[in-house]
Order: C-alpha cells, then sequence, then structure tokens
C-alpha cells in the first residue's frame, strides 16, 4: 500500500470500525515511528505536517518530500496531510509536492469569508484528488484565541459544509490544543448530534488532553478522526531524556532514536485504542 486520500483512509477506518489516528509530525523520526506504527498494527495512519512545523523548518518541501517518501515506502495505506494551513499558497503548495490531504485553516477568518475560502480551496484541492479537512469556529487552544468552553452548533455545522464540499469537518466539543494534562472532559451527546447531523465525518483536535476512557467514548459517540500531537511530544522527550540521562551520548542517534521507539509504542498503543481493538 502506499498514500492514499483521507477520504480513502476514512472509508477503510469505517470498515474495519472505530477511528483513524492522525499523528503530526515535528522530526523525520516522527514520520519513521508513526510508519513503524502502522506496521506494527496493520492499521492505515495519518502524518500530519502543520504551519507551525514549517515555520520551524523554514519551508514546507524538505520535512513534506522526507514524509511522502516515508509514506511511500509504508505497507499500509498512509495520508500526508497538511494541518491547520492557514496560507492558502501552503495549500497549493502542498498540493504540488503530493500530500493527500490539507487541512484549511479559515476559523479566524470572519464566517461568510471563512465559507467563501474554504470552498474555492475545496475546488482547488478535489481538481488535484486532494481531501479537504476544515474548521468551523476555532478549537481552544490555539494561541490562547479561543477559549475551551466554546462548542459547535450541529445546524450550523451541516450548513457549513454543505456551503463548501468539505471532506471532513473539525468540530468544538469540549478539547483544547497543546494541553499537557489529560483532564478535558468531552460533549458525547454533541458528538452523537452533530454525527447524525453532519454529512461528513467528524474530526477531533486538541486530543493530547483527553484521557483514553474520554477519546474512545468520543469514537463510539461518531468521532471518525482524531489528531493527537503533544501527548506524543511528551512521550518523545520523555524517552530522550531517559535515555541521555542513563547513557550520555553526544551521539543524536543515540537519544533521538530513543525517542522515535518509544513513539512508535505509544502510537501503535493509540492506534489499536482508537481502532476499537482491545
Amino acid at each position: 500500500m502506499t498514500l492514499v486520500s483521507l477520504t480513502v483512509a476514512l472509508a477503510e477506518t469505517k470498515r474495519r470500525g472505530g477511528a483513524l489516528a492522525a499523528f503530526n509530525v515535528i522530526q523525520i523520526e516522527h514520520a519513521e515511528a508513526y510508519a513503524a506504527a502502522a506496521a506494527q498494527t496493520d492499521l492505515p495512519v495519518v502524518m500530519q505536517i502543520s504551519e507551525n512545523c514549517v515555520r520551524y523548518h523554514g519551508a514546507l518541501k524538505p520535512i513534506g518530500l522526507a514524509a511522502l517518501a516515508i509514506a511511500e515506502a509504508a505497507p499500509q495505506p498512509v495520508v500526508v496531510h497538511l494541518d491547520h494551513a492557514e496560507d492558502t499558497a501552503l495549500v497549493d503548495q502542498a498540493v504540488e509536492l503530493g500530500f493527500t490531504s490539507v487541512m484549511f485553516d479559515g476559523s479566524r477568518l470572519p464566517d461568510a469569508r471563512n465559507r467563501l475560502e474554504t470552498a474555492a480551496v475545496v475546488a482547488r484541492c478535489h481538481a488535484a484528488g486532494v481531501t479537504v479537512e476544515a474548521e468551523l469556529g476555532e478549537v481552544g487552544g490555539k494561541d490562547g484565541v479561543h477559549a475551551p468552553g466554546v462548542r459547535t452548533d450541529p445546524h450550523d455545522a451541516a450548513r457549513f459544509v454543505a456551503d463548501t464540499g468539505v471532506d471532513a469537518l473539525a468540530v468544538a466539543v469540549g478539547s483544547s490544543h497543546a494541553m499537557v494534562d489529560r483532564v478535558a472532559v468531552l460533549d458525547n451527546e454533541l458528538i452523537a448530534q452533530l454525527a447524525a447531523q453532519v454529512p461528513v465525518p467528524l474530526v477531533l483536535h486538541g486530543s493530547s488532553g483527553v484521557p483514553d476512557d474520554g477519546l474512545v467514548a468520543a469514537v463510539r459517540a461518531g468521532m471518525a478522526k482524531v489528531n493527537i500531537a503533544t501527548h506524543l511530544n511528551h512521550v518523545f522527550t520523555e524517552a530522550m531524556v531517559q535515555r541521555l540521562t542513563e547513557r550520555p551520548s553526544v551521539d543524536t542517534r543515540r537519544y533521538l532514536g530513543a525517542g522515535r521507539d518509544a513513539v512508535a509504542t505509544e502510537s501503535a498503543r493509540l492506534m489499536r485504542m482508537l481502532a476499537l481493538h482491545d
């Protein structure tokens, strides 16, 4: 198997049951870890590169091509996805590089403009065979712009999908980005209402702050894609620090490799859990 679109991966996940796991790539070791986890679990996975990651590296192309190469070599279906892109030029660049999915985040724009710009992105991406995820209203925690208490209205979400033609929708149901404590409580009743009224798969952002049982409940209520980043960064950092503490080394392969292996193990565990595999 090789690169697939988000639509294809979500359809395969729906057939198997559970939700699709989506993990953020920051260094190449992250992408290697997720490919290893996919091989261990025989499950599809989404490798996400955010606009913040692009700023860190200074450009999309180097880290993007690395992720694409790792995905193409994987035996399982892999989506390479541009996450939280507010710059439409970056969306176009991702499509040109061969990304199979993008998230255009127009949530900071006035509502009417968000719908227009999202629809335009959808038209261009669909012409290239690329899936589009979007966000209606802002999920908490993004630079403190929006409080985590915000909730997505099911009727408005359904209208947004109709207006824009997006393939997946990130909704606000109680999670918040960049949480380091897993204490968030999700509104599962709202998730069920959204799943019943919104005609495309629902995406949970800010999942690192949600405990395992909360994530499983959200999937059972109707979440189709679950994004996890901060939690895995914590796992990576802990493993790296432990390796350096126990066996100091100036060879970066030693401690980055320890972080990569720890992330592969935890990613596989999360993938099985989200797939509702005991």
